[in-house]
């Protein structure tokens, strides 16, 4: 399956190295273009391309760009074919500028998929980059952290499931793309590397007037500016979003 990742910054790279080890055909892109990519496409055995190619060859385009960032590239996204299946794995945070219309969605989600005129499903954007990297397992062991992925088109969410599970993670169905607020920051489900039974506990518990309060204050105690450029203490982070929002 040919699996264009848009965006390789920390969390878009480690995906696009768990798809490549899965054996699947990964295109590479950024805004930078493909000369930038030459280096992790050579590592990855990928492809580097510029979006609007990635876009126009991928069975699947996974979306890993800022969430503000999404809706410049609904043009794009309008010209792929319509069996292409589209996954964002972006996570809305108003502390970095509020966006008009969003916290009146249904999800963000929703929000987003409107503004590109194109369905989407969301997956991935519950882990951090370091666990993407260090806990992916294969399937039957004790200590396989579970993902949610969301979405509305039943075979296309079997699809994303997969390649979740290709990943190294136990992929957990949380519904429709309506639903998927109960993946968003702030909720239990975020960046607290659950099994599948703990994950779906707290998709039910999850409670969308406490999350705004408990996402703030995840950021609030565990971003460090000086920590190497990525902000987040990934290392405590878990450890620290489990305490926030149990």
């Amino acid at each position: 399956m040919d699996i264009a990742v848009i965006g390789t910054g920390n969390i878009g790279s480690e995906l696009a190295r768990a798809l490549a080890v899965a054996d699947h055909d990964v295109i590479l892109a950024n805004s930078r273009g493909p000369e930038s990519l030459h280096e992790l496409a050579a590592d990855l055995q990928a492809r580097a391309a510029t979006v609007d190619d990635a876009v126009a060859q991928a069975d699947v385009v996974v979306l890993s760009i800022p969430f503000a960032a999404i809706p410049g590239l609904g043009q794009t996204l309008r010209r792929a074919p319509a069996s292409t299946i589209i996954v964002e794995m972006s996570n809305y945070y108003p502390l970095a500028g509020v966006i008009e219309g969003v916290d009146d969605a249904a999800s963000t989600s929703t929000w987003l998929s409107r503004q590109i005129g194109r369905p989407v499903l969301k997956a991935w954007n519950t882990i951090f980059s370091r666990s993407l990297s260090l806990k992916g397992r294969a399937p039957g062991q004790s200590d396989r952290v579970a993902l949610p992925v969301a979405g509305d088109d039943p075979e296309d969410k079997k699809v994303v499931m997969q390649l979740v599970e290709d990943t190294g993670f136990e992929a957990v169905d949380a519904g429709t793309l309506a639903d998927s607020w109960r993946m968003q920051p702030g909720s239990p489900v975020y960046c607290t590397d659950l099994d599948a039974t703990a994950l779906r506990a707290a998709l039910a518990r999850a409670d969308r007037t406490r999350m705004p309060h408990d996402r703030d204050a995840q950021i609030r105690a565990a971003y460090n500016p000086e920590n190497g450029g990525v902000g987040i203490d990934m290392v405590n982070g878990v450890q620290i979003y489990r305490d926030i929002t149990q």
